[in-house]
C-alpha cells in the first residue's frame, strides 16, 4: 500500500473542509517586487482580522500556494512561515547579488551565475528542508519545466499525489525545497538550468530543468485550481462559489507592439526575438481567461475590448452581490499591473519609464518598482474575497 503521511499538516489538511483558499503568484524575476509590495497589504489587512495579528502570516490563510520562477521563491516563502515583509526585504536588499553577473566566458551561455541564487534560497528556505509537510506550514507547488523529458511539472507537496508516495526511490516529497525553486527559476539565458538526481540509484532519474515561465504556466493560477479539485492527485477539494477561493497576483506585464501593416517584414530578427515574450504574454492571460471563465471574478483589470474584466454584472451593469450564488467552480481576484506607458499613467506613474521596469532584471530599478507594486496594492480589498474572510 502506499505511504502518505501529512504529519503535523494532518489536523489541517487530513480531514475535510468547507472551505480551501488558493494563492497562485507569477513569474517575473525582480519584478516579484510587484508582487510582493501586493502580498504585503493583503497580509497587512488579514493580520488586522486575526486573534493576534503580530504571529499572523499568510500561510495562515492560505491552504495551497503556487508559484512559477520568482513566483516560487516567494510561494516557497510563504509555506515556509516568512513574512511577506520579509520577503520584500530580500528582494530589495538582495536583488543585484541575485542577478550578479556571470564570468564573461560564461555569458554565450547565460548571464547571471547560479550560486548566488542557491545561496540566498538555501539560506532563507534553510537548506535541509524538502517538500515533506513536516517542513512547510501549508500546501505548496512549484512549476517548472523538465528539458529531458520536455514537459513540464508542476511539483507539488501534496502528500497524497501518486509519485509522493514515500515509498518510492524518487518520492517528490525527498526533494531539497531551495533545489526545486531554484529549478523554477532557471531563466534561460539569464541563468544556467538546474539537475536533479531524482533517484540516487538511477542514473536516468537525473533530470535537466529550466524556468517554468517556459512552460503555459508562468500564471500558475488555474493548473493550481485543478491540481487541487482534480481526483487524479488525490485532494478532491470542492468546488463552489462559496467553497473555494483562488486568488492571483502578478508580476506586471505589458503587450509587446510590433510592426505595422506598412512594414510587417522590417527588422524580420527583431519579430522573431519578441515572439518568446509574446507567447508568455498569450498564455498569461489564457490562464486569467480560464479562471474568469470558470471561477467567478471579484476584482481584475479588463482582459480586452471585447471581454472586459468579465466580472459578473445585471443588465443595468451594477455588480451582481457575492451573496447571490452563480454557481461558479470558485470565487477568483486577480491583482496585477500593466507595465505600459498607458498602464503607468492610469496609476500615477507618469515619470517611470516602461522599458525601465519590463524586465527580469532591472535591479537598478528597484524603487520603481515598489512604487508599482504599492499602487497596484490600493486596490486590495478584502471584500473581493467574500466569506472566506
Amino acid at each position: 500500500m502506499p505511504r502518505h503521511e501529512w504529519g503535523p499538516l494532518a489536523g489541517r489538511f487530513a480531514a475535510p473542509r468547507p472551505q480551501r483558499r488558493l494563492l497562485a503568484l507569477d513569474g517575473g524575476g525582480i519584478r516579484g517586487i510587484i508582487t510582493l509590495e501586493i502580498l504585503t497589504e493583503l497580509e497587512s489587512r488579514l493580520a488586522a482580522r486575526s486573534a493576534d495579528p503580530a504571529a499572523f502570516r499568510l500561510c495562515d490563510f492560505f491552504d495551497y500556494v503556487a508559484g512559477t520562477s520568482t513566483g516560487a521563491i516567494i510561494a516557497a516563502g510563504i509555506a515556509r512561515g516568512l513574512t511577506c515583509r520579509e520577503m520584500l526585504d530580500i528582494y530589495l536588499k538582495q536583488g543585484d547579488q541575485i542577478f550578479d553577473k556571470a564570468f564573461i566566458l560564461n555569458r554565450v551561455r547565460n548571464f547571471y551565475k547560479a550560486e548566488p541564487v542557491a545561496e540566498i534560497l538555501k539560506q532563507r528556505l534553510d537548506a535541509g528542508s524538502t517538500l515533506e509537510p513536516a517542513h512547510l506550514k501549508n500546501l505548496l507547488l512549484v512549476i517548472t519545466q523538465n528539458i529531458t523529458t520536455d514537459s513540464p511539472w508542476p511539483i507539488s507537496s501534496n502528500p497524497m499525489a501518486k509519485y509522493n508516495d514515500l515509498d518510492r526511490p524518487d518520492c517528490n516529497l525527498k526533494m531539497p525545497l531551495w533545489q526545486i525553486v531554484r529549478a523554477s527559476t532557471a531563466a534561460p539565458v539569464y541563468f544556467p538550468p538546474e539537475v536533479i538526481q531524482w533517484d540516487a540509484r538511477d542514473p536516468e532519474k537525473a533530470f535537466v530543468f529550466v524556468d517554468g515561465g517556459m512552460t503555459p504556466y508562468n500564471n500558475p493560477a488555474f493548473v493550481l485550481y485543478r491540481m487541487a479539485t482534480s481526483p487524479e492527485y488525490r485532494l478532491g477539494w470542492e468546488t463552489g462559489e462559496d467553497k473555494l477561493l483562488v486568488v492571483s497576483v502578478g508580476t506586471g506585464a505589458a503587450p509587446s507592439g510590433g510592426p505595422g501593416a506598412n512594414d510587417a517584414h522590417r527588422n524580420l530578427f527583431s519579430n522573431i526575438a519578441a515572439i518568446p515574450g509574446g507567447l508568455m504574454y498569450a498564455m498569461l492571460n489564457d490562464q486569467d481567461i480560464n479562471c474568469r471563465t470558470v471561477g467567478r471574478c471579484t476584482y481584475g483589470a479588463p482582459i480586452d475590448r471585447e471581454v472586459g474584466d468579465m466580472i459578473p454584472r445585471d443588465t443595468s451593469g451594477a455588480l451582481v452581490p457575492l451573496s447571490q450564488n452563480l454557481g461558479r467552480a470558485f470565487l477568483y481576484a486577480r491583482y496585477n499591473a500593466e507595465l505600459s506607458k498607458e498602464g503607468l499613467a492610469a496609476m500615477g506613474l507618469r515619470d517611470i519609464r516602461p522599458k525601465d521596469v519590463q524586465q527580469l532584471d532591472s535591479v537598478e530599478h528597484v524603487d520603481k518598482l515598489s512604487l508599482i507594486g504599492k499602487a497596484v496594492a490600493k486596490n486590495v480589498s478584502l471584500d473581493h474575497l467574500g466569506g472566506f474572510v
